[in-house]
C-alpha cells in the first residue's frame, strides 16, 4: 500500500491543480473606506460554455489520520472552489492524470482560512475536514451534465500527517 505524507498548502506547490484561496500578503486594494483589504481575483473559474456559477454548502463529517483514501473524482466541465466556513486545518488530496487515471498523488494541510479551487478536470479527494464543524462553502458548476467522474482506488492510499 502507498503512503504520502501531508505538506503544507501553498500557492507554488498547489498551482498544477489549481489555486489557493487565502488573505495572505498585502491586499491588491483597500476598500470601504480604508477598513477593509481586498485579495482581488484569486481564482481561475471555469464554468464551461453551458454552465453557471452556483454556490452549494457542505457540511462533512470529519475525518482522521493516517487517512484511507479509496476515491477520488474530477469535475471535466468545470472547476470547483471550497471556502471554509471555520478557522481550522483540512485536508487537500490531488493528482495529475495519467491517460484518464489519477496518478502521483499529493496530499496537503490547508491552514486555518485557505480554501482551494480546483480547475476543470483535476483530480481530487473528497471533501476531508480534520475537526468540526466541516462546513464549507462550494462554488461550482452548475448545467445540465453530470460534471463528475469517480476513480476507485484499490489498492487504497494511505495519508499520513
Amino acid at each position: 500500500m502507498t503512503v504520502i505524507r501531508t505538506e503544507p498548502l501553498t500557492a507554488a506547490a498547489f498551482a498544477a491543480f489549481g489555486d489557493v484561496l487565502d488573505a495572505t500578503g498585502d491586499p491588491d486594494k483597500i476598500i470601504n473606506q480604508g477598513f477593509c483589504g481586498r485579495w482581488h481575483d484569486r481564482a481561475q473559474l471555469d464554468f464551461g460554455p453551458d454552465g453557471r456559477a452556483g454556490i452549494s454548502i457542505f457540511n462533512a463529517r470529519p475525518r482522521a489520520f493516517p487517512y484511507r483514501l479509496d476515491l477520488v473524482e474530477r469535475h471535466p466541465d468545470g472547476s470547483q472552489a471550497f471556502l471554509p466556513m471555520h478557522q481550522n486545518e483540512w485536508l487537500v488530496i490531488v493528482a495529475g492524470d495519467a491517460g484518464g487515471t489519477p496518478a502521483s498523488f499529493r496530499a496537503f494541510r490547508a491552514a486555518p482560512g485557505q480554501g482551494v479551487n480546483f480547475h476543470k478536470g483535476t483530480w481530487h479527494g473528497v471533501l476531508t475536514p480534520l475537526h468540526e464543524p466541516g462546513l464549507f462553502a462550494v462554488v461550482d458548476r452548475i448545467g445540465t451534465t453530470p460534471n463528475l467522474e469517480e476513480y476507485n482506488l484499490d489498492p487504497p492510499i494511505m495519508i499520513e500527517p
